[in-house]
């Protein structure tokens, strides 16, 4: 091949092609459009999966009409002080042991009343043989002086010492009646049934009258149970009272022991007006000793029974910023948020006031990932 030839080739390839950079710049952005072509076409639009959950079916049952509170239990207490003074000799029971009604409790020292006693007992008997004496020489200077012997005055001093004789008599008697009352005082009793708490004073120590108590004895059965609830309750507490003793369970907190059940025996006759709350009260046999003086208890107080309550699950029951709401499910499998008006759970069961009928489906569990309109997948069965 000639120059001229070779030239004519060189000029041919330039025209056809252009320079070399710029064809591989083209030919690559080519392909690279044809592959993101092709993955486009290539991409499958997203199925929507059904979320699975929990469902169970609106019923309708008898449901209590309940009101709870936090209730503090209080007992009859009395604290035991001394009514003579002296030393006390002997404690006759052990700290916090229980102790029945007329239980010997404590002794205080009887020798200084034992010998009141004795003094008053001879007094006594010196008066009235001093009172006896004065009173047949009364008689005999009234026969004196029917006789014209002794003049009115000594018959009229004479009876009035016979009156003086037997008012001593009278005074010794009280006196004696008192000495022996000081002495039974020397010994303790128990005046109920009950718990007692620690002594306070020591054997040994000299008790005053009236002074600190000894010890401090509650009745923990029965006990009662002080628990408050809103003003608005109380015409219905009122109403069905009126029908019929109210039942009142009261349980320890974090307690495996089942409730103590008794009865509302006292409404306060004024609301307290800084709280806008009633003072009520109930009354516990508490035989098996599960309340005790000072507990904080929670209280339910049955008022009635509602017949054919709307019910549901508690936990389908899902807290909104418009309220609460449920999740219901549609026949087509999926699913609608649908707001509801809830009173009070009782047992797990939440009652219905409104915004459900009976027989529709609603989501108990598995709410967090439903959004309206998804498809859901039903986990259990509803006829179990």
């Amino acid at each position: 091949m000639d120059r001229h030839t070779t030239v004519f080739a060189r000029s041919k390839s330039k025209f056809l092609f252009g320079s070399e950079p710029a064809f591989l710049t083209a030919f690559f952005l080519t392909l690279l459009a044809a592959a993101g072509c092709s993955k486009q076409q290539a991409a499958p639009a997203p199925r929507p999966t059904a979320v699975p959950v929990v469902v169970a079916k609106v019923t309708q049952r008898a449901m209590p009409v309940q009101l709870t509170a936090i209730g503090n239990v209080g007992a009859y207490s009395v604290s035991v002080r001394a009514q003579v003074a002296g030393e006390l000799l002997e404690v006759h029971f052990k700290e916090g042991e229980f102790v029945h009604k007329g239980q010997l409790l404590l002794t205080i020292d009887p020798r200084p009343y034992e010998a009141a006693l004795a003094q008053v007992q001879a007094t006594l008997l010196r008066d009235k043989a001093v009172a006896t004496n004065s009173r047949a020489q009364a008689q005999r200077i009234s026969k004196l002086l029917a006789d014209g012997v002794v003049s009115p005055s000594d018959a009229d001093a004479s009876r009035s010492a016979a009156d003086a004789a037997e008012a001593t008599v009278a005074a010794d008697e009280a006196a004696l009646k008192t000495a022996q009352l000081n002495l039974e005082y020397c010994n303790i009793y128990s005046p109920m049934d009950g718990r007692t708490g620690s002594v306070m004073v020591k054997p040994g120590n000299l008790v005053k009258v009236a002074d600190v108590p000894i010890v401090v004895i509650n009745q923990v059965s029965p006990i009662h149970v002080d628990f408050t609830v809103p003003q608005e309750y109380l015409p219905d507490i009122r109403k069905y009272l009126a029908a019929g003793p109210l039942r009142v369970a009261a349980s320890v907190p974090n307690s495996a022991e089942a409730p103590e059940v008794g009865t509302l025996t006292f409404i306060d006759n004024a609301v307290d007006t800084t709280t806008g709350t009633i003072h009520l009260r109930a009354t516990f046999e508490n035989s098996r000793a599960v309340l005790w003086p000072g507990l904080y208890v929670n209280t339910l107080m049955t008022l009635a029974q509602q017949s054919n309550a709307k019910v549901v699950p508690a936990q389908a029951i899902t807290a909104g910023q418009q309220g609460s709401f449920v999740y219901v499910v549609q026949a087509d499998g999926t699913v609608a948020p649908r707001p509801v008006v809830s009173s009070r759970s009782v047992e797990g069961q939440a009652v219905i006031d409104k915004g459900l009928e009976p027989g529709e489906t609603v989501v108990t569990d598995g709410q967090v990932r439903l959004v309206p309109g998804s498809k859901v997948l039903i986990k259990n069965n509803l006829s179990d």
